[in-house]
């Protein structure tokens, strides 16, 4: 069976414009939650979010802030939604860092994209359908549909590189970018490519978008004029989750034509699980069910037992109810005391929707080559059963060689990824 394993790295947060920047504040205890000031929120009850701050900074600048003009000429950023553009820009990082710019017409063609997100554009949507409403189909964009469509994030960065290989998109709410990379995972271990760039990108930090997921009561409402302390998983006071966006992409890569071209290797992939919950179309299900066999398929899929693994980037989407089954799915599977250790870097950036698994398997990969494991920031009374190392408020230091990451979507599907610390 090929190996398959990490070779670049890419992300656009809250935090920061780049994978080794947004790192840096995370292990800090930066929080990239503020006050939503883009857009009119006096009736919306949820008035935070973990957005992406942009700012011209000129070209070849990467800073906190995000200048797409670094990426793409402003006339054809209109021809984009944000989630397309965050994608694009974290995987001009994971390209340039894995040092595939340039393959060969042979080599493009076994070199695939497969990008999820949860939403799409669903900015683009709503701002389109107003101008429909008020303006008329003739002053329609044009480049509505593809602007908006999941998979032209893919479609822009294969296009941009000619990577003529699989090119597709997941579409599984918040598990989407994880699921991206574990169908990457497979294609590649069965010869179908060698080189994918994978990952979630998402930007539904929009008031269609608050305004959506506060109707169904999902988000934190309690902290509005504490922003930095409204995402706090597993806390007693948790009362939802805080929409974020941005995006993570990984240059997945087989082992040996790794080799051949002599880069560094982050880590190896070596498990991908999945299952449904077949429960509710929101809700888990209260005994964590659902999480507990996707986690229990992902070491099946590793060849390893939940002893061997060392840290659990988690769903911990600080929701009451998915909290609590995430946690007894865990328990359950690794035992009352368990040698991993888990935490929620939600807590930080808050909840990316399709694009939280990919930019949280970038956070398992640095934890695993920095030996830091991320904290839960804002918890202070975690729950009466919990048998877990959580890593409250600040990051501690600890050898990891194996790393786990959890994603749980709408509708019931959960993934969970499974990175081993490279050794040659």
């Amino acid at each position: 069976m090929r190996r398959v394993v990490v070779t670049g790295l890419g992300c656009i947060s809250p935090l920061a414009y780049s994978a080794e920047k947004t790192w840096d504040r995370l292990i800090k205890g930066d929080s990239g939650i503020r006050s939503i000031d883009a857009f009119d929120t006096s009736d919306l009850p949820s008035k935070v979010a973990g957005f992406v701050r942009w700012e011209r900074i000129g070209e070849g600048s990467a800073g906190e802030n995000f200048d797409p003009s670094n990426i793409i000429p402003e006339k054809d950023q209109r021809k984009m939604d944000h989630f397309i553009l965050y994608g694009l820009a974290a995987a001009v990082e994971a390209v340039r860092d894995a040092g595939w710019e340039t393959p060969s017409e042979a080599e493009k063609e076994r070199t695939g994209v497969l990008v999820g997100s949860g939403v799409g554009g669903l900015e683009t949507i709503c701002n389109t359908s107003i101008t429909l409403h008020e303006r008329g189909a003739r002053r329609v964009n044009p480049f509505f549909i593809p602007a908006c469509l999941i998979n032209l994030a893919a479609g822009h960065i294969a296009i941009r590189y000619g990577f003529k290989g699989p090119n597709h998109a997941a579409a599984t709410a918040c598990s989407a970018g994880a699921h991206a990379i574990g169908d990457a995972f497979h294609l590649i271990r069965n010869n179908l490519a060698d080189v994918i760039i994978a990952g979630g990108a998402e930007g539904a930090v929009c008031r269609l978008g608050v305004a959506g997921f506060a109707a169904v009561r999902a988000l934190s409402t309690h902290f509005n004029d504490r922003p930095s302390e409204a995402s706090r998983p597993w806390d007693a006071e948790r009362d939802g989750f805080v929409v974020g966006e941005g995006a993570g992409i990984l240059v997945l890569e087989e082992l040996e034509h790794a080799r051949r071209r002599g880069v560094p290797i982050y880590a190896e992939v070596i498990g991908y699980g999945l299952s449904g919950d077949a429960y509710h179309i929101t809700s888990p299900a209260s005994d964590g069910d659902g999480a507990y066999r996707a986690m229990k398929a992902a070491l099946a899929s590793a060849a390893i037992t939940p002893q061997d693994v060392d840290y659990i980037n988690a769903h911990g989407t600080s929701t009451p109810i998915g909290d609590k089954a995430e946690l007894f799915g865990v328990q359950r599977l690794f035992g009352e005391k368990p040698k991993a250790w888990m935490s929620s870097t939600k807590s930080s950036i808050g909840h990316l929707l399709g694009a939280s698994g990919a930019v949280e398997a970038v956070f398992c990969i640095k934890a695993l080559c920095t030996g830091i494991v991320p904290p839960t920031l804002n918890l202070r009374t975690p729950p009466a059963e919990n048998t877990m190392e959580l890593v409250p408020c600040v990051a501690k230091e600890r050898r990891l060689a194996v790393a786990m990451s959890n994603s749980f979507g709408f509708g019931g599907t959960n993934v969970s990824l499974v990175f081993r610390a490279f050794s040659r």
